[in-house]
């Protein structure tokens, strides 16, 4: 099947001006955590959540002032480069890992580098994509970015790592699912750039976490029902009560901690967030079409990434568009399980009752 090379322009998440294409960052942990550690932790809790939140701002603003020009390259094969901030803000920071070199004694540039390679190889092996624009782009990765920084994103380059505060968050390089959540906001950079704000915003975030879990379970070699489905399972610390950042299978029930808040995701589009922060909700929101992929995956059974995993993929590469709503992802999707595997197929069915059940209708 030909593949479209589609980069459209986005607003805030991915622009075409030109000839470059550009990113603001995508920040895996969703502003009303931060904030609400803000206003609920202790005093050095609440700085290092100001901390945080500045430090991302101040980011977006850097790459705006030098015109948010791409360096990244293609080698056109695995290439894995580690770099060390060492508690500055200064990108790329010093080269400490390189492709094939052995491991290193700092834990969070091996993990970087693991689970950086494991991402490659899923995409590469299961939906026979050659990194991030499918031309063997380079995989950049920085850890020890700032201090206790409690995040970590994707900047249109490269990945970037915080350590976390060690009081609710544990480092990011921890959690596979993260690393290939991230990266994955840049194959849908470089295919859909779906909107990041509102519903097309939600979507591009739910991309992030179906190929974020589908990495860890495929890695796992675990079936659709083995899986927890759970984003940033072991990234909090034992003081939070919690599970992980975001539940795919029960949305709204992540976490419920006093200083993190309640988990504010919906499962049904009838309790859709319709507000203006978090850019409309991307990451509220995004719990709605996450639900519609656990569904539709544990309906087809067997391993999620060999029938539901594509069918979501090829949507994503070649049908979805920048401004794709829930109806419109949902239309394209389940056109592409009928393409796939017939019309009327059990593999359609299941996209259509998950989508259904969620509350987005296909008529």
């Amino acid at each position: 099947m030909a593949k479209s090379r589609k980069l459209g322009f986005g607003w805030i998440g991915c622009q075409k001006h030109k000839n470059n294409t550009y990113c603001s960052i995508y920040c895996v942990v969703p502003p009303h955590m931060l904030e609400n550690l803000a206003v609920n932790g202790s005093e050095q809790m609440r700085d290092w959540a100001f901390h945080t939140l500045n430090l991302s701002s101040e980011f977006r603003g850097r790459r705006r002032v030098v015109g948010n020009v791409n360096f990244a390259v293609s080698p056109g094969e695995k290439r894995r480069t580690i770099f060390d901030a060492e508690t500055g803000q200064q990108l790329p920071g010093k080269l400490v890992r390189g492709e094939g070199d052995p491991p290193s004694s700092d834990e969070a540039v091996n993990e970087a580098y693991d689970s950086a390679g494991s991402t490659y190889d899923f995409f590469y092996e299961v939906l026979e994509r050659n990194s991030i624009d499918d031309k063997g782009l380079r995989l950049d990765s920085t850890v020890h970015y700032g201090v206790k920084y409690d995040n970590a994103f994707w900047n249109g380059d490269q990945m970037v790592y915080g350590d976390g505060d060690g009081e609710m968050f544990q480092r990011f390089t921890k959690c596979i699912d993260v690393i290939a959540h991230e990266l994955t906001h840049g194959v849908t950079q470089y295919e859909a750039s779906l909107k990041y704000f509102g519903e097309s915003g939600a979507l591009n975030e739910s991309m992030s976490d179906v190929f974020g879990a589908l990495v860890k379970q495929w890695v796992k070699k675990q079936t659709a029902d083995q899986a927890d489905w759970i984003i940033g399972e072991g990234l909090f610390t034992e003081k939070v009560k919690g599970v992980g950042i975001r539940s795919m299978k029960e949305p709204g029930t992540a976490y419920d901690d006093p200083v993190l808040g309640k988990d504010p995701q919906p499962a049904h589009y009838k309790d859709l967030y319709s507000g203006v922060k978090d850019n409309g909700g991307v990451h509220i929101n995004s719990g709605i079409p996450n639900k519609a992929f656990y569904l539709a995956a544990t309906a087809i059974g067997g391993y999620a990434w060999e029938k539901a995993g594509k069918i979501w993929y090829i949507a994503l590469r070649d049908r979805l568009r920048s401004s794709s709503d829930f109806k419109s992802a949902a239309l394209i999707i389940s056109q592409v399980a009928g393409e796939l595997y017939g019309e009327g197929s059990n593999e359609q069915k299941a996209v259509q009752n998950a989508w259904e059940q969620v509350g987005v209708s296909l008529k």
